[in-house]
């Protein structure tokens, strides 16, 4: 067991819930939080607003090293000392951290600052790989997964309830294809890691996904500490 607890990895695809879960079970096992996309969606409004190529690798990885970026409270995020908890979850951003996520040298920056955040343990990590390339020896693995057009609709409730105007068959273009993008990338692509427990969101809520990963967690925690 590592000092705080155990590191809890959680990957799947854009909209299955990820984010959603991992918040509340790091509120249940009183852990951390550590939303990783929110980290490369960041990365990705910082080089919409300076400018930059979002396809230029040596660009975006700069601007990747200098960003200044924290956690505030339960979900909000702050770059640069502003504010952007609500501006990184625009269809625009999503897209173009899509796009950023694909570069190595990106990934290598954010991914050693991911580690420094949980490397001490009681952390609930969530991405695309953190079982995979950040984490690989993390004591708890899952992977999240629901039907794409379930994950579409996910988002765009997500994003009325916020008050942004979207078009539903546009969001579910956009998760699958940026699930492609994922699974196909040449570096840290989206895969489920062998010992990850899998978790199909389609037809579960979010309090049933909690509670699953909660007995998960629970039993762990007790086989390390036994």
């Amino acid at each position: 067991m590592r000092p705080r607890g155990l590191v809890v990895a959680i990957d799947g695809p854009s909209g299955a819930g990820k984010s959603t879960a991992g918040r509340a079970l790091a509120r249940r096992l009183g852990y951390a939080f550590i939303d990783t996309g929110a980290m490369y969606r960041a990365l990705a409004w910082k080089a919409i607003e300076a400018g930059a190529d979002v396809d230029s690798e040596a660009e975006v990885a700069e601007l990747a090293r200098s960003m200044a970026f924290e956690f505030v409270g339960e979900s909000g995020v702050r770059l640069d000392g502003v504010d952007v908890t609500d501006r990184i979850r625009t269809r625009e951003v999503s897209v173009a951290a899509s796009r950023v996520s694909r570069h190595p040298a990106v990934r290598r920056a954010l991914v050693e600052r991911q580690r420094e955040l949980g490397r001490a343990g009681g952390v609930v990590l969530d991405g695309r790989d953190i079982g995979t390339a950040v984490f690989p020896d993390a004591e708890l693995k899952f992977f999240v997964d629901a039907d794409p057009r379930r994950r579409a609709a996910r988002r765009h409730a997500e994003l009325k309830a916020r008050g942004v105007e979207a078009d539903l068959e546009a969001i579910e273009r956009d998760t699958v294809e940026r699930d492609r993008a994922d699974r196909t990338r040449a570096d840290s692509p989206l895969v489920r890691a062998p010992d990850a427990v899998l978790l199909d969101t389609t037809a579960l809520a979010p309090e049933q996904v909690v509670e699953r990963m909660e007995v998960e967690a629970s039993a762990r925690r007790a086989s390390l500490t036994t």
